[in-house]
């Protein structure tokens, strides 16, 4: 258990009413109770008026621990009940940051102080598909981020083939066959999903990348262990451990080099357009069932690769859409080695003719098209 004293504007409150200000009722008879009924109330208005009328509000939270979710070199992630009153919990995300890398509790306190003002930036946006971050705290001198706990599994978890047999094995043959026509089926290194699918959650994550870029955060670490699905059957972009404010030039710069773009692997700054790439790097992923990527170590051969990815597609797509020119132009926009040959921003990515939309209402067209929300909540309902 956790305790951390709040103090806020805002009102909430296990215990409102000191207890000295409670009147003793161990000899009260049956005539003094009304009185002594009426005195509590008179009490608890008074608090009610202090309450307001102060600057300076202060309770004690308390965070169970229930589970650690992940661990990473920032810290670990727990799912956590937050108490409240009349034996009320909540569950929400805790990630609880680790010291252990920093050079000095100075150092800690300086990279936390920059981690705060990122989280509440983005706790600002409050956009549907931007993991909701609730307060940044402290407990004892170590920083936690209190975030919203997403009820849902990550892209890397619905990739691995034992998840797909796992969910196989449990449905009929006619479900079977129902979600390899339309949701995912088996890929190469790992299960792939159907363009529809798959374009489905880019068209929500560009909406996430969006709204963190209109207000100045580069995410920095798309990947698909950084992109949820809700069981609601929506998307989720989680994880900005490596978030920064595009005008904060001192933010120190890490990235997934598998997912980087080409400009960010020779040593530049990430911004806007590389989060575009990482994000083409993952719908790459999920539409060819495999990384092109794999088993590569040294920086020179991934640029090299990732150089030559443009032109490759066809190699690595399956045959249905290998030729599909508006999915090519879609990923060729996203993952140009050159920044200036992207779409210049998300939204562009989105509305543009060649961009998400345009191939979802091509899917439409075609009748090839489904209702995803309902179908990744369905779905979602039979992974364990």
């Amino acid at each position: 258990m956790i305790d951390l004293t709040h103090s806020s504007r805002q009102f909430f409150d296990s215990d409102p009413m000191p207890k000295e200000t409670l009147p003793s009722t161990r000899f009260l008879t049956r005539r003094d109770a009304p009185h002594a009924a009426s005195h509590a109330l008179r009490g608890l208005q008074e608090q009610f008026h202090n309450i307001i009328a102060s600057a300076d509000v202060r309770w004690t939270t308390r965070y169970r621990l229930i589970e650690k979710l992940g661990a990473g070199s920032q810290g670990i992630v727990f799912l956590a009940e937050r108490q409240g009153a009349h034996n009320i919990s909540l569950p929400v995300a805790l990630k609880v940051f680790s010291p252990q890398l920093h050079t000095s509790s100075r150092a800690y306190r300086h990279e936390m102080e920059r981690m705060a003002r990122v989280s509440m930036q983005l706790a600002l946006i409050q956009q549907d598909h931007v993991l909701d971050v609730q307060n940044f705290v402290q407990c004892r001198g170590v920083r936690m981020l209190v975030m919203e706990w997403v009820d849902g599994f990550d892209l890397r978890h619905l990739l691995r083939p034992v998840t797909l047999r796992n969910v196989q094995s449990r449905l009929n043959p006619e479900r079977v066959e129902y979600l390899t026509d339309v949701l995912i089926t088996d890929g190469p290194q790992h299960s792939r999903l159907k363009p529809g699918f798959a374009i489905a959650i880019l068209r929500e994550c560009l909406s996430a990348l969006a709204a963190i870029h209109r207000n100045g955060i580069v995410h920095a670490d798309l990947k698909p262990s950084n992109i949820m699905l809700k069981r609601t059957g929506n998307a989720k972009v989680i994880d900005f451990g490596f978030a920064f404010e595009m005008d904060d030039k001192t933010a120190p710069r890490a990235c997934t080099p598998r997912y980087a773009a080409v400009e960010v692997l020779r040593g530049a700054n990430s911004s806007p357009v590389s989060d575009l790439a990482s994000l083409g790097y993952v719908l790459v992923d999920l539409l060819c069932g495999m990384t092109p990527f794999a088993g590569m170590q040294r920086f020179a051969d991934l640029i090299t690769a990732k150089k030559q990815l443009p032109e490759r597609l066809p190699e690595f797509l399956p045959p249905e859409i290998k030729h599909d020119e508006r999915l090519l132009a879609l990923l060729r926009g996203l993952i140009d080695p050159e920044p200036a040959n992207r779409f210049p921003n998300a939204e562009a990515a989105e509305l543009l003719d060649h961009g998400a939309a345009s191939f979802q209402r091509q899917l439409v067209k075609g009748d090839l098209s489904s209702e995803y929300e309902n179908e990744i909540r369905l779905w979602l309902q039979e992974v364990n």
